[in-house]
């Protein structure tokens, strides 16, 4: 249920002034310590010039190595890095279309296409999906570190439950609450959420035990850092997931992965395959998740073409 109603949800946020992307982890101190089920970014003044550099995400030790567009600079010098973790980033980069490689001298040397925007990002929103709140499991706890650490501008509880006052009174009250219906795409606003301030100093919360919580300070660089390496991770990923290899499947309008036999969206790395009794393994069907995802949001598939053709974000979520 959840799945289906976490890309219902990606699927009903999708706008020409903004990306949704989910699965996203959100951890600074202990990196795999959060995973946010929802991201969307707004663009921010410099999001042309970001989509004109490439469709794909670019690899954070190449965006933070001493490297411009100028001169040329040594492989050596460019990353401070092992050689074998810099070859392999320098090498990614070039794929990517954002460095540029070739050798002098016998030694190899890397230069940028473009100038890495810092304003590219307009603001990032964190929505944690929570369909029954009956079977809450760990969303107090969630929502705390997210409140906590304030990583984002705002955060969002999405759910389809009826929303009561005690509901709202057992998470954060900076914390925005929709109430979200993932049959019709219809959304209410139960609480606005309150912004967050990314640019002051965050606490993580490492560990909650009955009487003591283990806590890291984070300051706001490193809180800069990973709002970058979010936001990357976001413009290259999206949401949409890789349909399953079977004869019953196909893709919605939307691109949501749709199995004929059962006649509902499915999870493809949980509903099929060998958990399934009707499987039939066959290829993927044919899905144009580029053109979807480049028609429907800010995301730009082919910045050699048209190039960057939107502003930044106009509109929330209206």
């Amino acid at each position: 249920m959840e799945f289906r109603f976490e890309l219902a949800l990606c699927a009903a946020l999708e706008s020409p002034d903004r990306v949704v992307a989910r699965q996203l982890g959100a951890g600074i101190e202990n990196p795999g310590g959060r995973i946010v089920d929802v991201c969307v970014l707004t663009p921010g003044p410099g999001f042309d010039r970001r989509a004109a550099i490439t469709p794909d995400r670019i690899p954070d030790p190449a965006i933070e190595a001493a490297v411009g567009p100028g001169e040329a600079v040594p492989l050596k010098k460019a990353f401070d890095l092992p050689p074998d973790r810099a070859e392999a980033v320098a090498e990614r980069a070039a794929e990517v279309g954002y460095l540029e490689r070739e050798r002098r001298d016998g030694r190899p040397i890397v230069r940028a296409t473009a100038r890495y925007p810092d304003d590219w990002v307009g603001s990032l929103t964190a929505i944690e999906n929570k369909p029954d709140l009956g079977t809450p499991g760990d969303l107090a706890a969630q929502l705390r570190y997210d409140a906590a650490l304030g990583l984002f501008d705002e955060v969002v509880l999405a759910t389809a439950s009826y929303v009561t006052r005690a509901h709202l009174n057992r998470i954060p009250e900076a914390v925005g609450v929709w109430r979200f219906d993932p049959d019709t795409g219809e959304r209410e606003v139960v609480r606005e959420s309150t912004p967050f301030e990314p640019d002051a100093p965050g606490v993580e919360i490492r560990e909650e035990r009955a009487l003591q919580t283990d806590v890291a300070l984070v300051d706001p660089a490193a809180k800069a850092r990973k709002r970058r390496r979010i936001a990357e991770r976001a413009y290259g990923k999206g949401w949409r997931p890789d349909p399953p290899g079977c004869a019953h499947a196909s893709t919605t309008a939307d691109g949501r992965p749709h199995c004929n036999r059962f006649d509902r969206i499915v999870d493809p790395g949980r509903d099929c395959g060998a958990p399934c009794r009707a499987h039939e393994p066959a290829d993927p069907p044919a899905t144009d998740r580029g053109p979807l995802r480049d028609e429907r949001t800010a995301w730009v598939a082919d910045p050699t073409g048209d190039g960057p053709r939107r502003q930044s974000g106009l509109s929330r979520f209206l």
